[in-house]
């Protein structure tokens, strides 16, 4: 693709450069190999050109007003005007057919980008646009392009792809196309405003979502200071504790003449011998109970 790009640039380049020394049918017979050369598919430079718009008065203006809708239109607008415009060859036919898929693709963004049920925020939609394919009906693109059959269509998308115009994918199953990506086409220059308030836009909804992102940056800190703030009461109440209960312990301790560890431990455990009392006071208890039954059975 990459060295398909460079013999592109540099046909146009060729092109551009015939363009200059050109005049009248010579230059309008340029025009028809640009609109049928492959590769080609931006027309900016050439309609820029002053030799190019004087044919916008002359009597190859139909030449020039078919440049102007290869740079700007559709077929269908191709269609529109054709008793008015020059025929079209079949490689130019298909090359009007991509750049119309390229709009069509274009403004499905654009309804995508402002549909309000993708969220209620305007800085939002604009991760929705990247994360959701364009989408266009194979009924659309049928009606749009003037093709006859399914077949057909998916011939031109696949030769639209392999020209690296778009890239997507065919859905077969819901009868549509799926584009990822599709080349930029040209401006008019009376869109320029309409594109410039549409970046303004699109920075003022960035900004909202970084004060948004720098707000719940700084929520996390503060919760993370609070967390580590707690944290060192807790051990400084822990250790406080342990201190207080070293100090009484010593307390009782030096109270009984004894080393304060060993009477921490006499408290946990209890003294030596008790266990064997309790054992010698049961054993007294069942002989006792055993002799009053043998004087109760000798009295009978």
């Amino acid at each position: 693709m990459a060295a398909e790009g460079k013999v592109t640039g540099q046909s146009q380049e060729q092109f551009l450069l015939l363009a200059k020394a050109a005049r009248g049918a010579a230059l309008a017979s340029l025009i028809h190999q640009v609109l049928e050369a492959p590769g080609i598919y931006v027309f900016g430079e050439l309609l820029d050109m002053p030799a190019v718009r004087e044919l916008a008065d002359s009597e190859f203006s139909p030449v020039f007003r078919l440049l102007t809708i290869f740079a700007y239109g559709t077929y269908a607008d191709y269609l529109a005007e054709a008793a008015n415009l020059p025929p079209l060859t079949e490689a130019q036919k298909n090359k009007l057919r991509h750049l119309s898929v390229v709009t069509l693709a274009a403004k499905i963004k654009v309804v995508a980008l402002f549909f309000p049920e993708f969220s209620l925020h305007w800085d939002y939609l604009v991760l929705v646009t990247i994360m959701f394919p364009q989408c266009i009906p194979y009924s659309v693109l049928l009606e749009q392009l003037q093709l006859k059959n399914v077949r057909q269509l998916e011939d031109l998308v696949i030769e639209a792809v392999y020209a690296d115009v778009l890239r997507g994918s065919l859905d077969q199953r819901n009868q549509r196309l799926e584009v990822d990506y599709s080349i930029g086409r040209d401006i008019r220059r009376e869109e320029l405003s309409t594109i410039t308030r549409t970046l303004q836009e699109w920075c003022q909804g960035c900004e909202v979502v970084l004060s948004g992102i720098e707000e719940q940056v700084s929520r996390a800190n503060q919760h993370k200071e609070q967390q580590l703030a707690l944290k060192q009461q807790i051990e400084s109440e822990v250790a406080n504790l342990k201190k207080t209960i070293k100090v009484t312990t010593a307390a009782a301790a030096a109270a009984t003449s004894q080393d304060p560890e060993q009477h921490l431990t006499e408290l946990r455990e209890p003294a030596p011998g008790t266990n064997q009392r309790q054992a010698s006071k049961k054993t007294s208890k069942a002989k006792g109970l055993r002799g009053s039954a043998k004087i109760w059975s000798k009295s009978n």
